[in-house]
């Protein structure tokens, strides 16, 4: 009971956070931009699927990701999946370690992960920037 209890009130924090932050102004100007944030989603959802595009290219050339430290053969659509996932993991985070490339992926990986730690500090300074341009005009 504690439990679902627990998750409906983080729920509607976390809605209500986010509620605030996209619609509410407590300012008299909201920097929140639906176009770089939308610019943002698109970004990050191209960057995702040309590596894991590349994965699934290269695992047919010998460059594998391997499922739990153990190399399998898997159907075409299975390592477009484990692709996709790889991708996700590596661009969002450092990666759970249950899927680990081998041989060029690697790099791949790093320049991936080098992205994605780029992406969101890039998306706030344009944010930073166009609010401070807004400043000096004035």
């Amino acid at each position: 009971m504690i439990a679902v209890i627990s998750i409906l009130l983080i729920s509607f924090l976390l809605i209500a956070s986010l509620y605030a932050f996209i619609f509410g102004k407590v300012h008299k100007k909201s920097y929140f931009s639906y176009e770089i944030f939308y610019t943002l989603l698109v970004v990050y959802f191209t960057v995702l699927t040309s590596f894991a595009c590349l994965y699934f290219v290269l695992s047919f050339q010998g460059v594998l990701l391997l499922d739990d430290g153990k190399l399998h053969r898997l159907p075409p659509l299975e390592t477009l999946a484990h692709s996709f996932y790889f991708s996700g993991v590596t661009l969002m985070t450092v990666g759970y370690g249950d899927i680990t490339p081998i041989g060029w992926g690697r790099l791949l990986a790093l320049i991936e992960s080098l992205i994605g730690y780029i992406l969101p500090p890039a998306f706030f300074l344009k944010i930073w920037q166009g609010k401070n341009g807004e400043r000096l005009s004035r």
